[in-house]
């Protein structure tokens, strides 16, 4: 059905976090519609299916471990099973990353607040817009600032900002705050609703974040796909 990619050429990034919290928030919020979340990591790292694999796992999230020849027809057979399909990619620029591009719905970017993660996020767009020539359609894009302070914006991130919004690309309102909760799901499994307030902290300001994050995306894909329609009336 709808297929989300996170793709980042650069490591530590938060693009696992990133894709872990939004699969989570995905199943809870499908859970009572019965509908599945295919979670594919492509990452030789595996940490999102570290994740996936421990206690507390949405009983709704079907996990898949791909690699270079096998992530295409996991997608595809991903995609006629589950109301959604997220794919955490390698945090490297190969064929995978270009196959995974090729059948997005969206592609998230993850970015934090350095110069070089900017950087890499600007050559992975470079390589998006490349794909969307071949696939002859817009592939969505998005960038996720990640691990940012709830308090404080540095100046170094309002530059960024700044100049990607000049670039005319597109930005999530939200962004993945830096949140103990979620480092918790990492380590612990489960998502950031379950967790044991007596133990953790700032679990309802981390769900909060979640919750505002997975609407986005939502909501982006839903806009993208209106104005696809519009266009193809247009030139139908």
């Amino acid at each position: 059905m709808t297929t989300i990619v996170f793709a980042s050429s650069k490591g530590g990034a938060g693009k696992t976090t990133a894709a872990v919290v939004l699969t989570g928030e995905l199943a809870r919020l499908g859970a009572s519609k019965n509908i599945k979340v295919t979670l594919i990591d492509a990452d030789p790292n595996q940490h999102s299916a570290e994740w996936a694999l421990k206690d507390g796992c949405p009983a709704n999230i079907v996990l898949k471990s791909s690699d270079e020849d096998t992530l295409l027809d996991d997608i595809e057979q991903a995609q006629e099973q589950s109301g959604f399909v997220v794919v955490d990619l390698e945090g490297t620029a190969n064929i995978s990353v270009t196959h995974a591009i090729h059948c997005a719905d969206l592609v998230v970017l993850p970015c934090q607040g350095s110069h070089y993660d900017a950087k890499e996020v600007v050559k992975t767009i470079k390589l998006i817009r490349s794909q969307s020539k071949i696939a002859r359609r817009n592939i969505p894009f998005s960038i996720l600032m990640t691990r940012t302070n709830p308090a404080i914006q540095p100046r170094g991130l309002k530059d960024i900002l700044s100049k990607f919004d000049q670039a005319g690309f597109d930005i999530f309102k939200c962004s993945l705050i830096e949140r103990e909760a979620f480092r918790a799901i990492i380590s612990f499994g489960g998502i950031v609703n379950d967790l044991d307030k007596k133990q953790v902290s700032g679990i309802e300001k981390a769900a909060q974040n979640a919750f505002a994050y997975a609407h986005e995306v939502i909501n982006k894909i839903k806009g993208y796909n209106q104005d696809e329609e519009k266009r193809s009336a247009k030139h139908g």
